[in-house]
């Protein structure tokens, strides 16, 4: 089957997302006729329809790659999503899983039986169920653990106890080792035993009876070097190996500083336990980059951009309470002089927390879009569904912490109608900011500019602005 697997490039991999969409949305379409037609046979006809469609469907989807299915899964909305899910075979659902992000993964497994979610563990090595774990019910992985074998129980337990952004927590155990009093004829021969090698071997491990690592032995010398000579003739002694419990981070920087492809890893007592491969290293860089990214919008993890509205709205909620705490002793600071003046300080006092949190909320709208954009999930007809979505969080968003704030106005400054004038400008300056924050970037995009360049400058200026004017314009209204 691997044979049959299409590696997509940048541009093919977006054809194949507009042929996913509009198979899909040519099924609805012409479901849509045939259930409202008056026919005979008319559920036969429908489900010949269903059929025709899903059958192109699931044709092109087993040519896929799964890191492509998985670049599809997640730029589809969640509907559209599950029934793409169900047509991807079966044996290839534990790599697809492993290609998702988190928050589309969460949202896979919870419509897969726990029957399913084993077969699709068990197609997995140790280390890769390992990264899939957390994600899966106990019940789950105990049926999982108990159809492992104990060399593969000990390493999915050794892999599953370090701690996150370890060596530990990125290495696996899929590798080639021998033993240095061989010639390399026998090493030839040996690996010709294998279907194949391991994903990134560019080196052989050279171990003693008791797994102590002495050495690497490179593949480029054991090709072109004389059969009769013995692997400890030619293996190299200075080489890079790491320890399980060291910083990822700081492995990523030695693969980067010194160009490695995979490098060792070795307990306390160099005993060989594993290793580090570049591709496993280029996943964490990117994952530390995204994490790093969206925890300056103020996002605690990474967000299906089709996620319900109340993921959404949790998502949010942590730096909005922050920056919400922090606006308002910024205020209280101005309201200090509100002694010598009257009413009109405590608008001075109250105003910059109604521009503050939703320019907060802007930034993490656009933070979101931008990063959809950039990896192309977002497309004409998702503006919408998007808008529509963003507006919901807001609102709720505006509801319940414009109340609480309402509610703290009223009590410190002995007015309820100043508290209803906080509640509704919160409320309306996030709406303002939840538009704002979808229209800015996919605006820039249409005029042929750069979404990202700008987008906070503007969504702020423009909430601040905003903000202002209706905070000040309800009190004019109904307090003066």
């Amino acid at each position: 089957m691997s044979e049959e697997i299409h590696h997509a490039d940048g541009d093919e991999l977006q054809q194949h997302l507009d042929q996913v969409q509009t198979l899909l949305a040519r099924q609805k379409l012409v479901e849509g006729l045939v259930h409202r037609q008056d026919m005979p046979r008319h559920e036969l006809v429908e489900g010949l329809v269903h059929k025709q469609h899903l059958n192109e469907l699931r044709t092109r989807l087993d040519h896929m790659h799964p890191a492509d299915i998985a670049y599809i899964l997640e730029a589809l909305p969640l509907d559209e999503r599950l029934i793409v899910w169900d047509l991807v075979k079966a044996e290839r659902d534990g790599d697809i899983l492993l290609e998702v992000s988190d928050a589309v993964r969460e949202s896979l497994i919870a419509n897969m039986d726990s029957h399913e979610l084993v077969a699709a563990a068990e197609s997995l090595d140790a280390d890769e169920l390992a990264d899939l774990a957390p994600d899966l019910p106990h019940e789950v992985i105990e049926g999982v653990f108990q159809s492992l074998s104990v060399e593969e129980r000990e390493q999915l337990r050794a892999a599953m106890s370090y701690p996150e952004e370890s060596v530990g927590s990125i290495m696996d155990f899929d590798m080639v080792t021998v033993r240095e009093d061989v010639t390399l004829e026998v090493v030839l021969r040996y690996l010709r035993l294998f279907d194949e090698l391991p994903d990134h071997t560019d080196q052989l491990f050279v171990v003693d009876r008791d797994e102590h690592l002495k050495g690497v032995l490179p593949l480029n010398r054991l090709l072109v070097s004389d059969p009769d000579t013995e692997v400890g003739t030619l293996m190299l002694t200075d080489f890079i190996d790491l320890q399980p419990g060291d910083e990822a981070e700081e492995a990523a920087q030695a693969f980067e500083r010194y160009d490695l492809v995979s490098a060792p890893v070795v307990d306390s007592q160099h005993r060989l336990i594993g290793r580090v491969t570049v591709n496993t290293v280029v996943d964490f860089i990117r994952e530390e980059s995204e994490a790093e990214q969206l925890a300056q919008a103020g996002l605690k993890e990474e967000e299906d951009i089709f996620a319900p509205v109340w993921d959404s709205v949790k998502n949010r909620w942590a730096w909005l309470a922050v920056n919400l705490v922090t606006a308002f002793v910024a205020s209280r600071v101005i309201g200090a002089f509100e002694g010598s003046i009257e009413k009109l300080v405590a608008l001075a006092a109250l105003m910059p927390i109604v521009a503050g949190i939703g320019g907060n909320s802007g930034n993490q709208t656009i933070t979101m879009i931008v990063r959809a954009i950039a990896m192309g999930q977002v497309k004409p007809d998702a503006i919408r569904r998007l808008l529509r979505k963003e507006i919901n969080v807001a609102l709720i968003n505006g509801i319940v912490w414009g109340g609480l704030l309402g509610v703290a106005a009223w009590w410190m400054y002995g007015s309820a109608s100043l508290g209803l004038v906080m509640t509704s400008a919160m409320t309306l300056n996030l709406l303002l900011a939840a538009v704002a924050g979808v229209s800015i970037p996919l605006l820039r995009e249409r005029l042929g500019a750069d979404p990202a360049v700008g987008g906070s400058v503007l969504i702020t200026a423009l909430t601040d602005s905003g903000g202002f004017f209706i905070f000040l314009g309800l009190a004019t209204l109904f307090l003066m």
